[in-house]
């Protein structure tokens, strides 16, 4: 017997605190914005300096994250600065204040 697949449907706020959360996943993530949190800008060769991780692993941390919404990047030939989202930081923290309660 085949069970039927049910489908949830999930308001905007948990799914998007569920992406928060994923980008959050790794610890190298959860550095990266605490820098970021301190600075106003950065290059991807900046982080390079400040972590022990290779160029393209620090670039696909910065992918996550940026694809979670957490962090913006804008193209500065030949490189991109990445900064803080602080629209969806302050939405990422009031979500996860909100779960916590």
């Amino acid at each position: 017997m085949r069970r039927a697949l049910q489908i949830i449907n999930y308001n905007d706020d948990t799914e998007e605190l569920a992406r928060f959360a994923k980008a959050l996943g790794h610890p190298t993530r959860i550095e990266i914005l605490k820098y970021l949190e301190n600075q106003s800008c950065c290059f991807t060769g900046d982080l390079v300096e400040v972590f022990p991780l290779a160029q393209s692993t620090i670039s696909q941390h910065l992918k996550e994250l940026k694809d979670a919404g957490l962090i913006q990047g804008e193209l500065k030939p030949p490189k991109i600065k990445y900064c803080i989202n602080q629209e969806n930081w302050t939405k990422a923290k009031l979500l996860f204040e909100s779960f916590f309660k």
